[in-house]
């Protein structure tokens, strides 16, 4: 283990300034309507031109490790913001930087830092409170406007606004590369719910933290998989015709998860352990939900089905599966036009019994996940540079859009927060 290095005081301090003022150079060129591109420079392939904030900052790395460590600290700031809201980012570091500079100028001339952290806090609730009253919502008609002025493009705006229109506000849409030198959306049979992987081994793609698993088959079960012998003779069978297999279980442990995981790891099979969304009765029902949607079977003890009797064709399809830490998204499920349909059916049905206004929330939910579907962003254009940029700036939008039907509008460059 290498030793540490030492710094404390002004010292340390004006070390760690400097590393985030460094990184928020780079990042705020990108900021509002006007804002600038930044090229990055790649090991392997062409260069990348970036328009979003987070994005730039994740390619920063700086070479002394005090600097390095301010910088970091900041990045992790634009990196929550855009987790939480999916924009903005640009504008977190920018404030981030700013309280830094004032916030250590005051601690070197004497202040106390801890008192006046509670000082921040305090004008973060009032700013917030602020904001949230002038916040504005926002009507279908809107949706393209928003996603226009997060892109600055009008044609992204308008595919952003065609895309969530099909799936609903609550529905998904991905974003791919495309195959032409267009933008064009196609709308698939989909899902998606709060759960993700049960370890972080499954990943494939590592810049994102997500594991994608291009035409699976799909166990559901609200058991807990705990040993291998449990689904042993399914994946015998299994894999003398594929290698795809994702697991939506009650949770997945012990002896099942390390075999799962070494063997995803050699490449025997290329597998996705999934925890399985919701709690108690609405668990087993979005399990039935996903068996629909996929054609699979839900292998439960309430109908007299143990693990050990799971089946090849209990198994469902789905053209892919992907999962970060804690969302999970079926694309293209196989199940029956019709089976979904009965589905939806039943779920009305049960929406107008329910008497409780949480129940039928959920019910809707449900029923916005398994009918909305899902759609896909196809991105293509002239040069790989090129598309990498507008693929960025179409999930800036749809994120964008997203977050202002929940949350509403407010006037952007910096004149909100001039006014709280």
């Amino acid at each position: 283990m290498a030793a540490k290095q030492l710094k404390f005081g002004d010292d340390a301090r004006q070390k760690m300034l400097s590393g985030i003022n460094k990184l928020a150079s780079a990042v705020t060129v990108t900021l509002g309507p006007k804002g600038r591109n930044v090229a990055i420079d790649k090991s392997w392939g062409s260069p990348t031109v970036l328009h979003d904030g987070v994005s730039v900052a994740k390619e920063i790395k700086l070479e002394d490790p005090f600097e390095n460590m301010g910088a970091q600290l900041v990045k992790e700031a634009a990196s929550k913001t855009n987790d939480a809201a999916g924009d903005g980012t640009t504008t977190a570091t920018l404030l981030a930087q700013q309280i830094s500079i004032k916030g250590m100028r005051l601690v070197t001339s004497g202040v106390n830092p801890m008192i006046m952290k509670l000082g921040i806090d305090k004008a973060v609730d009032a700013v917030v409170t602020e904001i949230r009253r002038l916040a504005k919502p926002v009507s279908e008609s809107d949706w393209e406007k928003v996603a226009t002025i997060s892109s600055q493009n009008p044609v992204i705006g308008q595919k952003v606004a065609e895309a969530l229109k099909k799936v609903g506000k609550d529905g998904v849409v991905e974003v791919e590369e495309g195959k032409t030198m267009e933008i064009t959306i196609d709308h698939r049979e989909g899902m998606e719910f709060d759960k993700g992987y049960a370890s972080a081994y499954f990943v494939t793609k590592p810049e994102d933290m997500e594991a994608v698993i291009e035409d699976p088959y799909i166990l559901i079960t609200d058991q807990k998989v705990t040993s291998i012998q449990d689904i042993l003779p399914m994946l015998e069978k299994l894999m003398q015709i594929s290698k795809n297999l994702v697991i939506i279980a009650d949770d997945i442990e012990g002896e099942a998860l390390t075999t799962l995981v070494l063997n995803k790891l050699r490449g025997a099979f290329n597998v996705l352990a999934v925890k399985a969304p919701g709690f108690g009765d609405r668990r087993k029902a979005m399990l039935e939900d996903i068996a629909v949607l996929t054609g699979g079977t839900f292998i439960s003890k309430d109908t007299g089905r143990e693990l050990k009797s799971t089946t090849v064709e209990d198994l469902g399809r789905a053209d892919s599966v992907r999962s970060t830490k804690d969302r999970t998204r079926i694309v293209g499920g196989k199940g029956s036009a019709n089976d979904i349909a009965a589905r939806v059916a039943q779920i009305d049905a049960e929406i107008e019994k329910s008497t409780s206004s949480f129940d039928t929330e959920k019910l809707q939910e449900r029923k916005a996940k398994l009918a909305g579907g899902v759609a896909v962003i196809q991105v293509g254009a002239a040069t790989e540079v090129e598309m990498k940029d507008l693929q960025e700036r179409v999930k800036d939008a749809k994120e964008a859009t997203k977050a202002a039907i929940e949350e509403g509008i407010i006037p952007g460059g910096g004149v909100t927060l001039l006014q709280a």
